[in-house]
């Protein structure tokens, strides 16, 4: 799993520590033993794991402003993309917003097991988290596969501060963007995909 995690980071510009790379294939091995009881995601091999979701989750790692101290994954699910970017963003606190309690119990089991003391897993839908009197707004955003990508930009920027990044995961169609958004492409494999930047 290792062999093909290198390639896939350095395809975005990233250079994972040997530590980093553990805690990923760690996280992978329990992805793959929950899904079995649960469903996860749909990929059923380490494989198909690294090649259609750690590597599109990579692909925002350049996309996370120096600066940024906190950041908001909404409908976490299997933790793509939170948990990578807490795995290989140094100093970066990673919120994930999951309601689904058997989703939030396999986030809170990746917390502890990889010892991961910046990873908050809440069991909250966003308009819970919004309107709890200890919310406090983000440097970034980011959501993968939960809404359409339009409806998610809206949504995105009602949990980020002044100043602060919404990030996005498009597919092969590209979509009409705000003016302010910029579109950076990417490949997934054979599929073009982009990661969208929509600041606040």
């Amino acid at each position: 799993m290792s062999s093909r995690l290198g390639p896939s980071a350095q395809a975005h510009g990233v250079a994972l520590s040997r530590d980093c790379a553990g805690r990923l294939a760690r996280y992978a091995q329990l992805l793959l033993a929950w899904n079995r009881q649960i469903n996860l995601t749909g990929a059923r091999s380490a494989e198909a794991l690294v090649d259609d979701h750690l590597a599109d989750a990579l692909a925002l790692v350049p996309r996370i402003p120096p600066g940024a101290r906190r950041l908001v994954d909404v409908g976490a699910g299997a933790g793509l993309p939170g948990v990578i970017l807490a795995v290989v963003c140094q100093g970066l606190d990673v919120t994930l917003l999951e309601p689904v309690q058997k989703k939030h119990a396999f986030l809170a089991t990746v917390r502890r097991e990889l010892g991961l003391e910046g990873l908050h897993p809440i069991r909250q839908r966003w308009q819970e988290h919004l309107s709890d009197e200890m919310f406090q707004a983000y440097d970034v955003a980011v959501s993968r596969a939960t809404w359409p990508l339009s409806t998610w930009l809206e949504v995105g920027l009602r949990l980020v501060r002044s100043g602060g990044l919404v990030l996005g995961l498009e597919g092969r169609e590209p979509i009409s963007l705000p003016r302010a958004a910029i579109r950076f492409p990417y490949r997934l494999g054979a599929r073009a995909r982009a990661v969208v930047c929509l600041p606040n």
